[in-house]
């Protein structure tokens, strides 16, 4: 699931949201609607001017307000409106959602680590990464299709959610999704369009290194 055009040159690029205080608990937010820290707003601003600097043509976001909020401070400075749309939400995790990574491990480890080998698991009985992939994929690629030739196409969602959609725009298999690693707080991943389909370009970009605090947020 390529959906390119012949090489035309557009870009994609997943921009994690900011901080929030769930992501510094290592607490698992999934679809629970959680706001940013006053650190997260701040991470938000400084992303947004360095992605300013790409002269995006379009931002698209999920609705969620810690994805919304930091969607809005690159709006403010390149006059763009945002689209929202809920299939740009992280993936639901039913039971999962709000408990600490010690928690689930102490709850569900069977399942977490039947999840880490690449099996496909409905963590708190929620999604399949497969069906978030579903979900926002088509979403992207849709917007991504409306660009101009060499546009960019800024895309404000989740941890886990950009590594699904990442995954299945380069067509890789679902068990080697998590290969691709987390993105820190308000990092983001760039993909290239390429003769023969997308390319993942940057990874992570953004930060020096720093840890990923509830990459599946």
């Amino acid at each position: 699931m390529n959906g390119t055009k012949g090489g035309r040159g557009r870009r994609i690029v997943l921009w994690r949201h900011g901080q929030t205080a769930w992501n510094l608990e290592r607490r698992f937010q999934g679809s629970t609607d959680i706001e940013l820290t006053e650190e997260g707003r701040g991470q938000a601003r400084r992303a947004a001017r360095l992605l300013a600097a790409l002269r995006p043509d379009a931002i698209i976001a999920s609705d969620l307000q810690r994805a919304a909020i930091t969607a809005r401070e690159l709006a403010a400075l390149t006059r763009l409106e945002v689209t929202h749309d809920a299939a740009l939400r992280e993936t639901y995790a039913g039971s999962w959602q709000g408990l600490t990574h010690d928690e689930i491990l102490a709850r569900y480890r069977e399942q977490y680590t039947a999840w880490k080998r690449g099996e496909p698991v409905r963590r708190g009985g929620g999604e399949l990464e497969t069906e978030v992939a579903d979900r926002a994929a088509p979403v992207v690629l849709g917007h991504a299709d409306k660009l101009p030739d060499d546009g960019t196409l800024v895309v404000v969602s989740h941890g886990g959610t950009i590594r699904t959609t990442i995954g299945r725009l380069l067509g890789l298999e679902a068990h080697h999704w998590e290969g691709l690693g987390g993105l820190s707080n308000c990092c983001w991943s760039v993909l290239g369009e390429g003769a023969r389909g997308w390319r993942l370009l940057e990874h992570n970009a953004g930060t020096l290194p720093e840890p990923v605090l509830g990459d599946d947020d």
